[in-house]
């Protein structure tokens, strides 16, 4: 059974036992602060989907929700934020040990030089912690927040970053080949001389984030939210289809074989930029205003 106003309670205080705010969590599951403040208060209630998100952000089981569950966030989250996971063990093979800091509140903690973290930090609270100089390929973040942190130099390759809301953050020199963002919301983060290549970002928002020296190259971005966005450089073998662009700017830029499927293009501006035949007319078909770009001559 659900009761609004016990269901209101339990999401205050699983918020607060991971230390984020509503406007953080709104952003993460991309509704208005006010949305989730009228949930806290019993006034109204999620739809089971957002439950279930909830769930994942908040790092509980989705029965907490339940009148008869323990109204306790904490019986859900471990007393050591480290936990050991320990597979039952076969005769006669050796014990191994594997380190879990999923569901974790980390504030303030270096994790610098760290390798191999596959799935090991999912739906955790991570604010001004260090990962710079990481080995962090093919690592899982699903349902994270993760806020002022410092990703310099690391590898990030071939990772999988889905309904998670990074803020604040830098990625400077990272390499994200291959990586896919899914569901999520990127905000004012510093990506100076990253590597986009063969990135992908779906279904999310993508906002007032730093592209310096940026590697885009066959960089896709599908249904997602562009916005306060500079771009620069060479932009090579992308493709933007679906996505909502509002104050987006390409400055000094060679767009090469590049793909645009959007009904309108209006909010791009191009400054002192170069297109190859192709790309010229998929901006043209989106009625781009296209005064700012020439077409590159062989």
């Amino acid at each position: 059974m659900l009761n609004t106003k016990i269901i209101g309670n339990k999401i205050a205080e699983a918020r607060k036992k991971v230390n984020i705010s509503q406007s953080q969590l709104a952003q993460s599951l991309f509704i208005s602060p006010q949305a989730v403040g009228k949930w806290e208060r019993g006034e109204s209630m999620p739809d089971i989907i957002t439950l279930n998100r909830l769930a994942e952000l908040l790092g509980v089981d989705l029965n907490y929700f339940s009148d008869s569950f323990p109204s306790a966030a904490a019986e859900n989250v471990p007393a050591d934020p480290i936990v050991r996971n320990q597979a039952e063990l076969s005769p006669g093979k050796e014990e191994k040990l594997a380190w879990d800091m999923s569901r974790g509140n980390w504030l303030d903690a270096d994790f610098s030089g760290l390798k191999n973290l596959n799935e090991k930090f999912s739906s955790s609270n991570m604010q001004r912690c260090l990962f710079t100089g990481s080995d962090l390929s093919g690592l899982l973040l699903s349902g994270n927040n993760v806020d002022r942190c410092d990703f310099s130099g690391s590898n990030i390759s071939n990772s999988h970053i889905k309904r998670s809301h990074l803020a604040n953050n830098v990625f400077r020199d990272c390499s994200l080949n291959a990586a896919e963002f899914s569901g999520s919301y990127v905000y004012a983060c510093d990506f100076t001389a990253a590597d986009f290549t063969g990135m992908t970002l779906k279904s999310g928002g993508f906002e007032k984030n730093t592209l310096t020296n940026t590697v885009l190259n066959r960089t896709s971005f599908i249904e997602s939210h562009l916005v306060d966005l500079v771009f620069e450089g060479t932009v090579e073998n992308c493709y933007f289809e679906n996505c909502s662009f509002k104050r987006v700017t390409f400055r000094n830029a060679k767009l090469v074989n590049t793909f645009f499927k959007n009904k309108s293009l209006k909010q791009i501006r191009f400054v002192d930029c170069q297109a190859d035949r192709m790309t010229y007319e998929f901006l043209k078909n989106g009625k781009a205003d296209l005064s700012g770009l020439s077409l590159i001559t062989e």
